[in-house]
């Protein structure tokens, strides 16, 4: 064989083999990078066995367990379940975090929160693991989660310092919190001075868009950061889903468009102005009329005797009549009419100093200490009866309405009085004038009526 075509045959054989092992090398890059991909972008919501003694392999900012490329579930340490666990109680401590919210982890240790929560007692947690990785095979950055706006109460994170945008993080666990709903984010500190802590929670307050740090701790080598999601004026009730079945908000919605406008304020003494419902619908096949007044107990016998005899026709044996208030001596200030329950919650008083607590009694008090509104509307009203509830538009009776709204026990209220006025000792604590706080109610279907000072 002639000496040059050998060389030639050689070289190209050489530059081949070179090639195929530069594009399997190529390959193998590639498959690795989706794997890692796959192994962050696992979201989880179910509970699941765990072998607390593994922990992920961590290369810098990427953590990667290698059970992901078999099918199986990351697993955490137990030192980032003790952690989560630590952070929750705190909160729970303070009165920042209840079990009964829809809760969200978000980023590294998320499965390790997940945990913790379900062992508190959470029962709506989900997880989701996910760093903002460029793949070269999806050919974008992955910063969003798969949640639709407003979609959970307690959202958590500890990824702040390990994304590299951490503003981009911030804004979506905001986005996903419903108003009112709270953040928690878990950051690297070095000392434990007040100072620093302030300077910790910078970060975070500065990509707040409408959310407020309301509270800033150390919780073992971090610094907890804690902020609350602000409630919108005119939306102040749409981040709330109510049931697909909804008695009242069904009943009332063909009458509506009859009931008299936003800006008509009707005087308390319960004039012709007002569109009663029972006026609109019949009411007369209802089991009962359940008349709840909230701490504002001096429209109690007005109520019941210019109201209630001229608009419900509803005879007087079928009507309870309930008072709820933190000050008890309301009975005997305003209330005339017996056979009225009287129901003592010491929430109602908001920052006012309790003048009347030498009239209290752990006698007379009871169980009522620790007064829960909606576990007692649940337990008291049924269904087929016909529910007023009357209240004023402050701070404390907003939680209640809030709350009404929350547990979709709003579909037993039938009709709502609310004594609304913009000066400061009436002016609603979160939506910024009583036109929004009304806006909202009814465009939730919610038959409410604006009575005066």
């Amino acid at each position: 064989m002639d000496l040059k075509v050998l060389k030639w045959q050689i070289r190209r054989g050489s530059l081949m083999r070179r090639l195929i092992l530069k594009m399997l090398m190529f390959g193998a890059g590639l498959i690795v990078i989706s794997f890692v991909q796959m192994g962050h972008e696992v979201q989880f919501s179910e509970p699941w066995m765990l072998n607390e003694s593994e922990c992920p392999l961590n290369f810098g900012h990427l953590s990667f367990n290698f059970t992901h490329l078999f099918g199986v579930l990351p697993v955490p340490c137990k030192e980032n379940e003790v952690l989560a666990k630590n952070v929750f109680q705190e909160l729970m401590v303070n009165s920042f975090l209840d079990s009964d919210v829809k809760a969200l982890c978000v980023g590294e240790g998320s499965d390790a929160a997940v945990l913790a929560l379900r062992e508190l007692g959470f029962s709506d947690v989900s997880g989701v693991n996910r760093h903002p990785f460029f793949s070269l095979l999806k050919r974008r950055f992955v910063y969003e989660l798969d949640f639709g706006d407003s979609s959970f109460d307690f959202v958590f994170s500890r990824a702040l310092d390990r994304v590299s945008v951490p503003a981009l993080l911030v804004l979506e666990i905001e986005r996903v919190l419903r108003a009112g709903g709270t953040g928690a984010m878990l950051l690297g500190a070095n000392g434990f001075t007040s100072g620093n802590l302030v300077r910790s929670a910078t970060p975070v307050s500065s990509f707040l868009k409408s959310s407020d740090v309301v509270h800033v701790c150390p919780v073992g080598p971090y610094v907890l950061v804690l902020f609350k999601k602000r409630f919108q004026a005119v939306a102040l009730f749409d981040q709330f889903k109510l049931p697909d079945h909804c008695p009242s908000v069904m009943n009332n919605n063909p009458f509506m468009p009859y009931i008299e406008p936003i800006g008509n304020k009707n005087p308390a003494k319960f004039d012709s102005k007002i569109s009663y419902l029972p006026n609109l619908m019949n009411i007369s096949s209802r089991n009962k009329l359940v008349y709840i007044n909230v701490g504002a107990g001096e429209l109690v016998d007005a109520a019941i005797t210019k109201m209630f005899s001229a608009h419900y026709p509803i005879p007087q044996h079928a009507l309870d009549v309930y008072v709820i208030d933190h000050n008890t001596t309301a009975l005997s200030l305003y209330v005339k009419t017996p056979g009225i329950t009287f129901v003592y919650d010491p929430k109602l008083a908001g920052e006012e100093t309790a003048s009347s607590s030498a009239n209290y009694t752990d006698d007379y008090l009871g169980d009522d200490k620790d007064f829960d509104f909606v576990h007692w509307f649940n337990e008291t009203v049924n269904d087929g009866e016909f529910v007023v509830l009357m209240m004023n538009a402050r701070a404390a009776e907003l939680q209640i309405l809030d709350d009404l709204f929350r547990t979709g026990l709003i579909c037993r209220v039938d009709e709502l009085f609310l004594r609304c006025s913009d000066a400061a000792v009436w002016k609603p604590a979160r939506c910024g004038d009583c036109t929004s706080l009304f806006k909202g109610l009814r465009n939730r279907g919610v038959f409410a009526h604006w009575l005066g000072e």
